[in-house]
């Protein structure tokens, strides 16, 4: 049986919760490998909604979830989220969930550097959640950062701080902050280190145990490869790499561990925060689509931006990520639409591009080519197999495959489980 390695193949948002639920439900591990609790899972099972920002998704169907060191850490939101979950009867313990001691940790500095950046770019700002994930990993680079393993050495912490603080400090005194509180960091890693302490161990070595002895493992990616930092819309991107090549050095087995590479694709588009976005459509329809999807984001609250399917888009993520198939979902929000488009390339200064050029100057300017489809009066909500769906349906899925030159593995019809239609099986293919 093969291992599965599930990424966004667009700007994160594109349902990956609860495809990932879906086949956490028959893994035997699942791993989450880069990001931080700037991700957002929406799971929906029997009725019950779970929001997961940072645990794995598997965590809710009680499959062994492991957080990779690829991942940086914020220790008071892991409790948080393991408290609110078990409020809601999810039993977790040291037996189910795995923190890889080597993972960076999010302090409360860097969620004050975010913001005070933000604030300071005005338009110009990036549009993230605030929450100090790429400050975290500025210093996870910087080879000052504070890790999960440090947390039982606290009483020797002093020349990490020196080091950790030197820098931030500068940093905080051009803001006109004050310096950090060093004591009432200390204060605050020694109330939280018991909790984490109680789930870090070489999550790498569980990893190699748990491969070897032949169980099927689910690499869980958050965002969605457009935000990714080298091959994303930068610098509109999210501070790590979200491509599907991550999840070997984000777990700690190699790139040959990876196995079928499931790209989630939302039959349509959108994206939250700022940056170019082609497809985006200011306008009823627009509107429209937003609301019968529910766009909006699971950790920020807000409002995503809507647009037409981008094929150019999905085509060149899939390509970079390796995608094996792609898994199309909420095909029944564009229900009811006369007709439905899909860009099919780019104009740009006379040219016509069949990939988004890199620089953020073009990228913001291309004209999409659109390619117009009849839409469906049917409902496809609910839809459990192919010969439920629309003919216009059909039509739609099975030229949105020739465009972006890779397979549909399978259909999300609404956001519970069981509403998928399967053409290829990931973990078995």
């Amino acid at each position: 049986m093969a291992n599965v390695t599930v990424i966004g193949a667009q700007w994160g948002d594109e349902g990956k919760g609860k495809i990932v639920d879906w086949l956490a439900s028959r893994a035997d591990a699942v791993v989450r490998f880069q990001g931080g609790h700037n991700a957002g899972h929406t799971l929906v099972i029997d009725g019950e909604v779970y929001k997961l920002s940072l645990l794995p998704s598997g965590i809710v169907s009680g499959t062994m979830s492991m957080i990779g060191n690829g991942v940086v850490l914020d220790p008071w939101a892991l409790r948080d989220e393991v408290a609110k979950l078990e409020g809601q009867g999810v039993e977790i313990t040291a037996d189910n969930l795995a923190v890889a001691d080597n993972c960076p940790l999010i302090l409360p500095l860097h969620r004050d550097l975010d913001g005070l950046r933000e604030t300071q770019a005005g338009k110009g700002k990036i549009g993230t959640t605030g929450r100090g994930i790429g400050p975290a990993y500025e210093d996870k680079v910087g080879r000052r950062a504070i890790r999960v393993c440090d947390l039982a050495h606290l009483d020797s912490l002093e020349p990490q701080l020196d080091r950790l603080c030197a820098h931030h400090d500068a940093l905080r005194a051009g803001f006109d902050q004050p310096p950090v509180d060093r004591e009432r960091l200390l204060e605050e890693l020694r109330d939280v280190a018991p909790f984490v302490l109680r789930f870090a161990q070489p999550v790498w070595k569980r990893l190699k145990k748990v491969r070897k002895a032949g169980a099927k493992i689910l690499f869980e990616g958050a965002q969605g490869v457009l935000l990714d930092v080298d091959h994303g819309t930068y610098p509109f991107v999210t501070s790590s790499n979200t491509v599907s090549g991550t999840a070997a050095s984000g777990s700690g087995l190699g790139p040959n561990s990876t196995g079928f590479v499931l790209g989630i694709v939302k039959a349509y588009t959108t994206r939250v925060g700022s940056g170019p976005f082609p497809t985006e459509l200011n306008d009823e329809v627009g509107q429209g689509i937003g609301e019968r999807g529910h766009e909006f984001g699971t950790v920020t609250g807000r409002q995503r931006r809507v647009g037409w399917f981008d094929a150019v888009l999905v085509r060149q993520t899939c390509s970079i990520s390796g995608v094996t198939g792609i898994a199309l979902t909420k095909i029944d929000v564009l229900d009811g639409l006369e007709t439905v488009k899909i860009c099919t390339g780019y104009r740009l200064n006379g040219n016509v591009y069949d990939y988004l050029p890199t620089h953020a100057a073009d990228q913001a300017v291309v004209e999409p080519i659109y390619e117009e489809m009849e839409g469906w009066s049917e409902s496809t909500a609910g839809a459990r197999s192919y010969a439920d769906l629309p003919a216009n349906a059909i039509k739609y899925i099975q030229r949105v495959q020739e465009l972006i030159e890779c397979p549909v593995a399978l259909v999300s019809t609404s956001p519970e489980r069981d509403d998928t239609i399967l053409m290829r099986d990931p973990f078995v293919d």
